[in-house]
C-alpha cells in the first residue's frame, strides 16, 4: 500500500520545513551581525537556505544511487516555486509590488540558470564535467549579481565582508546561532534520506519513474520553506524578500544542487516523456509568470489564482499520462 509511503514522505517534510526555517533563520541572524543585506542577503543567504532541502534531498539520493529523484526535486521546486509558492503567496497573502525593473532582468538569467540542466542533458546524461559546469554556474551568478547590487553591499561599511562575517560568527553572542544552526542541519540530514527512502519505496509500489515521485511528491515538500518566507515577504511588503528568495532558490535548484548531485552520481534519464513534459512545463510557467511581472510590475490575487491554475494543470497531466 503506497499510503505508508505518502504519509512519510509527508511527515518528514514538515519536520524537514521547521528545520530548514529555523536554519533559515539563524542563517539570516549571523548575515545581518556580519552586515551583509540587501538583495545580496536574500538572493544567496535566504535563497540558498530555503533550497537546502533539496540539496540534502540531492546529496543523499545521490549517495543511495537514486539521483534521477533529485533531478525531478529540482526541476519540479522550480516548477512549484514560480506557481505554487509565488501564486499562493499572492493568492493568501496579497499584492507584491516590483518597481525594479532590474528583477525582470534577474528572472531572466534565473531561468536561463534553471534551464543549463535541462540543456546539458540532451544527450540523456548529466556527467561529472557536466557537474562542475553547473556549480560554476551557479557562483558565476551569484557574482554577477553581486557585482550589479555593489553600491547596497558598499553601504555596509566594510571592505573585506569574509573576514567580518568570520569576526562575527566567532563572536560569543552567537554561538547559541551555531548550535541551533548545526543541530538543523543534522534534523535536515536524518529526514531528507527518510524522504528519499519513502520516494524510492512509493515509486516502486506505484510502478511509476523516481523522476515523477520528486518531480511531484517530494517537490511539493521540499518547496514549502521558500512558500513559507515569500508568504511572510508579501505580508511586509518586502519585495527583496520576494524576489531574492525566488530567484536564489531557483537558480539554487537548477545548478548548485543538481551540479553537486551530479558530482557524486552522475544522472542518466529513462523517463524521457516525464522529462519532456517537465521542460515544456518550466518553460511557459517561466513566460506567463515573466509576463505578468513585466506588464504591471506586480503579482496580484487573480494572477495568483492562475499561476496555481497552471501547477494544477502540470499534476493533472503528470498523473494522467
Amino acid at each position: 500500500m503506497p499510503y505508508i509511503q505518502i504519509i512519510g514522505i509527508i511527515v518528514f517534510s514538515l519536520i524537514l520545513i521547521k528545520s530548514s526555517s529555523l536554519l533559515s533563520s539563524h542563517l539570516k541572524s549571523l548575515a545581518k551581525r556580519s552586515l551583509i543585506g540587501g538583495f545580496f542577503l536574500t538572493s544567496f543567504i535566504v535563497g540558498l537556505a530555503t533550497s537546502l532541502p533539496e540539496l540534502f534531498v540531492g546529496v543523499t539520493s545521490a549517495l543511495t544511487g537514486f539521483p534521477t529523484i533529485s533531478l525531478g526535486n529540482a526541476i519540479g521546486s522550480n516548477i512549484a516555486n514560480m506557481t505554487l509558492v509565488a501564486g499562493g503567496a499572492a493568492l493568501i497573502g496579497g499584492v507584491i509590488i516590483v518597481k525594479k525593473h532590474e528583477y525582470a532582468e534577474d528572472l531572466l538569467y534565473a531561468f536561463l540558470a534553471a534551464m543549463a540542466p535541462l540543456f546539458l542533458l540532451m544527450d540523456n546524461s548529466l556527467s561529472r564535467v557536466d557537474a562542475l559546469i553547473l556549480i560554476a554556474l551557479y557562483f558565476f551568478y551569484n557574482y554577477a549579481i553581486l557585482a550589479r547590487r555593489n553600491k547596497e553591499i558598499s553601504d555596509n561599511k566594510s571592505n573585506n565582508l569574509l573576514l567580518t562575517l568570520i569576526r562575527k560568527i566567532r563572536h560569543p553572542h552567537n554561538t547559541r546561532d551555531l548550535m541551533i544552526i548545526f543541530l538543523s542541519i543534522s534534523i535536515i540530514l536524518f529526514s531528507a534520506d527518510m524522504i528519499v527512502r519513502f520516494g524510492v519505496q512509493l515509486a516502486e509500489g506505484l510502478n511509476v519513474s523516481p523522476l515523477l515521485v520528486g518531480l511531484i511528491f517530494v517537490a511539493i515538500g521540499t518547496s514549502l520553506p521558500e512558500f513559507a518566507v515569500e508568504f511572510q515577504a508579501i505580508r511586509n511588503r518586502d519585495t527583496a524578500l520576494y524576489m531574492g528568495n525566488l530567484l536564489g532558490s531557483i537558480v539554487a535548484n537548477g545548478t548548485l544542487i543538481v551540479g553537486i548531485t551530479a558530482l557524486i552520481h552522475p544522472i542518466t534519464i529513462l523517463a524521457f516523456n516525464d522529462y519532456f513534459v517537465a521542460t515544456i512545463a518550466l518553460m511557459l510557467v517561466f513566460f506567463i509568470f515573466y509576463t505578468f511581472m513585466r506588464t504591471k510590475n506586480a503579482v496580484n490575487r487573480i494572477e495568483g489564482f492562475v499561476l496555481i491554475g497552471l501547477y494544477s494543470i502540470f499534476l493533472l497531466i503528470e498523473f494522467v499520462k
